[in-house]
């Protein structure tokens, strides 16, 4: 299978488990925390190596003791680090606060992912250039994202979470571009389309795609998700579970549709497999170490795609 290239952030998570989250000024007891790897770009990049993609993470970590902890399970899973850099200062860290029917709320602090620069991302030029899929996300800054489109020669698979401000050219590359109801709004008024009050998500996918943007992932949560390119609009659904911990389910979603179009499938399909994978996670704790690996059993979808 051809190359996937992941640009974008490492971090560690440090994680609390509470029955519920705190109003402002209020301090509530949790029930259990965790520090794991984490990041949305290693997230992206380990979900994807454990299901059999050949995977390059281009980022970088601090030189603080965080570092060999946010590097562990890419080195697990078989990522080639060749392209991440070790830089002074500390590592990314996340704060993340999990309530008890597994919903998250999350602080990012950027650390060395401020550094993934043009700079840092020219250096990885050759890499990028060779592969099949190249993936980035909004953790890194707008200079790093922004070059990306001038390297690849394959698809640029676009997850601008959290939303930055790009130029349009780069949002126009997105090839797809990945959202929620909530990106998908803010992207839509960078590119100063004008959207109706109370948008659904058919009209934002169709919005986006009048933008001229080439495929669109509109992703709905537990009603799964809207794909569009030019074999038409199609309702992907979402695969049922008992929800523990949604941290990094979205981006195990990213990192599975990665190697379904570096293998070559369409677009509806490997939705359809990022569907089921996204669900597999929110069943574990954690962002990395909840992703399947290829012999895991994977939910079944809830409907017909």
């Amino acid at each position: 299978m051809a190359g996937i290239v992941v640009v974008g952030s490492i971090n560690v998570d440090l994680s609390a488990h509470v029955l519920r989250h705190p109003l402002p000024g209020e301090t509530v007891h949790g029930t259990g925390g965790h520090m794991l790897p984490g990041g949305k770009g290693a997230n992206q990049a380990v979900a994807a190596a454990r299901l059999g993609g050949s995977v390059t993470m281009v980022g970088a970590v601090g030189t603080d003791a965080s570092a060999d902890i946010a590097l562990s399970c890419l080195r697990e899973s078989g990522v080639d680090l060749t392209h991440v850099a070790r830089v002074d200062g500390p590592t990314g860290l996340a704060v993340v606060t999990v309530d008890q029917q597994g919903e998250n709320s999350i602080v990012v602090i950027s650390g060395a992912n401020s550094t993934v620069d043009a700079h840092r991302v020219n250096d990885a030029a050759e890499v990028i250039r060779g592969a099949a899929v190249v993936v980035c996300q909004g953790e890194i800054p707008a200079e790093g994202v922004e070059t990306l489109p001038g390297l690849a020669t394959g698809r640029f698979l676009h997850n601008p979470a959290p939303v930055l401000d790009l130029d349009r050219e780069a949002l126009l590359a997105s090839d797809p571009l990945v959202v929620n109801e909530h990106e998908a709004a803010l992207v839509l008024e960078q590119l100063d389309s004008r959207l109706p009050a109370a948008a659904d998500p058919e009209e934002l996918v169709a919005l986006l795609r009048a933008t001229g943007i080439p495929s669109v992932v509109l992703t709905l949560g537990a009603k799964g998700s809207l794909v569009s390119d030019d074999d038409g609009t199609h309702k992907v659904p979402a695969a049922p579970v008992h929800a523990v911990d949604t941290t990094g389910a979205g981006d195990g979603f990213i990192g599975a549709l990665a190697v379904g179009l570096a293998r070559g499938e369409r677009l509806c399909d490997a939705a359809c497999t990022a569907s089921r994978v996204g669900a597999f996670a929110a069943t574990g704790i954690g962002a990395q170490p909840s992703y399947p690996s290829v012999t895991d059993n994977l939910p079944q979808l809830g409907g017909t795609a």
